[in-house]
């Protein structure tokens, strides 16, 4: 390991998880990732092995069984699994903010009834709020749930882009529940949905059509859901009060930010490894291609954005395990660290020359999974209206 993405101010807790999965990225992902990852093939093995790892129950409080780790671990797990694979960060980042959603918002009987099983990953998570034609705005679900003579509810509604939807068996959802309030955010609830594994109707009135062929982030499932009539008990509303879906989301979403901003670092930090490596085994005219001064300053801003995007996904992190706001500072990390991924790839593609068009060379893989960073929970363009939205307040004249 080099001197990029090291961390200040760790416990000797940290600094051993980290170690464990580090060995564990080199020894269990990295060997196998590009070859499962063209044949689009689910890791089954690695997924056990996380488990094993404890990493599902990595923030789930001791008393459920987990960790009880920080946020800010977390992260930096992700920042090393990511670096062997990203689609695998992908399996336990739906997962975690679910399991986030019960822990800040759910009842105790939900906390109960379903921390200590993920803490395992017996019991698997992803949550929803993306729908085919409403894109980055929420507040336009159409999803509904309608309130029963008996107090249970029925859904109906079509959701998409459920990372983990095939394989999960417990999906946080957010419909619109019309409860009266004049405000259509007050109008939202998170329902937890239970479900069986798989393809297909996987529970009463829920289907799951199968995974969605990707450019990339592959190996993982990525699935619609489709509800009609679904019936749920007002027991599986989060929280078990209706109308605060939209804002329980939101938070599970500044976390999933950071998420993404470690997940950008990671496939960075790959990245600028491989081109490093390259750089110093090619040649031309005579010399390692690493001793041109073009290639040499190319390296040089490489491992500079690397280290910015981490610096700032640590900050964001932080933030947030000392109980304060970090929806601008989570924006900020996630904006930048999803535009320098992408910009430390294509150098390193640049510097792999025509072989980094090979699929051959992991770097091809790593090009292609580092425009989902560009997307995946929300835009550059949303973090910046997000920023934006709160400097104005912060500073207003």
């Amino acid at each position: 390991m080099g001197r990029l993405v090291s961390t200040e101010g760790l416990t000797e807790d940290q600094q051993e998880i980290l170690k464990l999965v580090r060995q564990f990225v080199e020894k269990e992902i990295i060997p196998v990732a590009t070859e499962l990852e063209h044949k689009d093939e689910y890791p089954t093995d690695i997924v056990e092995g996380l488990k094993e790892l404890g990493i599902f129950g990595l923030m789930i409080p001791e008393e459920f069984g987990g960790l009880g780790e920080s946020l800010l671990t977390y992260a930096l797990v992700v920042e090393e699994i990511a670096r062997g694979w990203m689609s695998v960060s992908g399996v336990i980042n739906t997962h975690f903010i679910v399991a986030y959603l019960l822990m800040q918002h759910g009842t105790d009987e939900q906390k109960q009834k379903y921390l200590p099983k993920m803490a395992t990953g017996e019991v698997r998570g992803a949550f929803s709020m993306s729908e085919p034609s409403l894109g980055s705005d929420v507040s336009a679900i159409s999803t509904k749930a309608t309130k029963t003579d008996d107090g249970s509810y029925e859904i109906t509604g079509q959701k998409m882009w459920l990372t983990n939807g095939g394989s999960s068996t417990l999906v946080a959802v957010l419909v619109k529940t019309d409860e009266g309030d004049d405000s259509v955010y007050k109008n939202m609830t998170t329902f937890l949905i239970e479900k069986e594994a798989g393809f297909g109707e996987t529970a009463q009135g829920i289907t799951i059509p199968g995974k969605i062929d990707k450019m990339g982030y592959k190996g993982i499932d990525t699935t619609e859901m489709i509800l009609e009539k679904h019936k749920s008990s007002a027991d599986q509303i989060l929280g078990g009060k209706p109308g605060q879906g939209f804002y329980q989301m939101m938070d599970g979403v500044e976390v999933g930010r950071v998420n993404v901003g470690a997940r950008a670092v990671g496939i960075a930090n790959r990245a600028f490894e491989l081109g490093i490596a390259y750089a110093q085994q090619r040649e031309t005219f005579g010399k390692p291609i690493a001793q041109h001064q073009a290639i040499l300053f190319r390296l040089a801003e490489m491992a500079t954005k690397v280290e910015t995007a981490h610096a700032m996904v640590v900050k964001a992190a932080r933030l947030k395990d000392a109980g304060k706001r970090n929806d601008v500072e989570a924006g900020m990390a996630k904006m930048i660290a999803s535009e320098y991924c992408n910009e430390v790839v294509q150098d390193s593609f640049r510097i792999h020359g025509g072989y980094g068009y090979s699929k051959e060379y992991e770097i091809e893989r790593l090009y292609r999974e580092a425009a989902f960073m560009l997307i995946g929970e929300g835009t550059s363009d949303i973090q910046k209206m997000i920023i934006g939205r709160a400097l104005l307040k912060d500073y207003k004249l």
